[in-house]
């Protein structure tokens, strides 16, 4: 069995290292995607785009402004000069944001009656959108407070006191809030499943193709051998993948990996069961290349869409959150984001290990058992 089964690894080895654009896919194109999703994948709002239009002009109009510009959260872009030029900023995506301060602002703050600012916003991206509003409620209240306190003590005389209670936060695992910290990790998931579950998917339909199907029908491979076969040359791909994504995340993104490198290896090996499982499945149901090609993509947009990734799984409704226990996207996800932010290990992750031991016993068992050896 094993002399079969080695010489089955150096043929699959041998065939997908021969093509120079294989071995791009295996190595250079997963470098290059976690690198520009690094960047891409961030939901931190900076440097908002945002137009001006202070028909105040006064002094407290500008102090307000001040701090606006000096919040590193708004960029100012351009200066309006009437109501009339707020539309074409904002349809033509000039700006994301538009702050507006009608005239008597600075009489009605320094009178003691409420000043008003307007805020316009692109709304076309309801999150960023929302982001956006509040930091601009933060900076307005802080604003409003100082006012408040200079007023109070004109009028008293005396200085206003500190509050009694004060407010200190800590975030824990992500001390700076960064969400590339948050999504670098589920990046990794992401690239491990497309190229394990794409190039699974051609190896039995491949053999179809090509004929070659037809030589390994005469051989004594059996069915367990010839899926072991096919799959471990692509766990040995999906475990440098691993390796190589998480030497960038940590010495280019700089995201430590809090706890055992072990654990997240063999997470991989299980979660490598279920994606390769799925591959094969795939490749068994398909007849063409292309076939398996698009049936592979059908799979991984749902299984990205109910992983956790992008939608937080408790705000999906309750049928959808069942559904979300077949994908095995879901529970490597927890895994991996608790091994390199929290330094958990097997004591808090074995659910979802169990999890990924359950699905991939029962994919490659159905890959297995829906394999013949014969010409379909």
């Amino acid at each position: 069995m094993f002399e079969r089964l080695k010489h089955m690894l150096i043929k699959e080895f041998i065939q997908m290292l021969k093509d120079p654009r294989m071995r791009a896919v295996i190595v250079v194109i997963p470098i290059f995607q976690v690198i520009i999703f690094g960047y891409a994948v961030t939901t931190d709002v900076r440097n908002i785009a945002t137009a001006v239009l202070d028909l105040d002009n006064s002094v407290q109009s500008r102090q307000l402004l001040a701090r606006f510009e000096g919040s590193q959260h708004f960029e100012f872009v351009d200066y309006l000069n009437s109501e009339s030029d707020v539309r074409p900023v904002l349809d033509g995506g000039h700006a994301r944001a538009v702050l507006l301060i009608n005239r008597g602002f600075g009489d009605d703050v320094a009178a003691g009656r409420t000043g008003k600012l307007q805020i316009l916003l692109d709304g076309t991206d309801s999150n960023t959108a929302g982001i956006v509003l509040n930091y601009a409620s933060q900076i307005g209240a802080r604003y409003n407070a100082d006012v408040l306190v200079r007023r109070v003590e004109a009028m008293t005389g005396r200085v206003i006191p500190p509050s009694p209670v004060t407010l200190r936060w800590r975030a824990w695992f992500n001390p700076n809030l960064e969400s590339r910290n948050f999504y670098v990790p589920g990046v990794i998931a992401l690239l491990v499943m497309v190229i394990s579950v794409i190039l699974s998917s051609m190896a039995i339909v491949r053999e179809k193709e090509i004929g070659t199907i037809e030589q390994i029908m005469v051989t004594p491979i059996g069915r367990v051998e010839f899926i072991l076969g096919k799959t471990l040359p692509f766990a040995l791909i999906g475990f440098l993948d691993v390796v190589l994504i998480s030497l960038i995340a940590v010495f280019w993104f700089r995201i430590p990996i809090e706890g055992d490198p072990l654990v997240l290896l063999f997470s991989t090996a299980l979660y490598l069961m279920c994606t390769l499982g799925v591959g094969l499945l795939i490749s068994t149901m398909s007849e063409t290349q292309q076939q398996a090609m698009m049936t592979a993509f059908f799979f991984m947009l749902p299984a990205v869409l109910l992983s956790g990734f992008i939608y937080p799984i408790a705000n999906m409704p309750v049928a959808i959150q069942w559904l979300t226990l077949v994908d095995p996207l879901r529970y490597f996800i927890v895994i991996i984001r608790g091994v390199f932010l929290k330094g958990i290990g097997v004591a808090v992750l074995w659910p979802q290990m169990a999890g990924l031991l359950v699905l991939g016993t029962i994919l490659l068992a159905l890959a297995a058992a829906r394999f013949k050896k014969t010409m379909a």
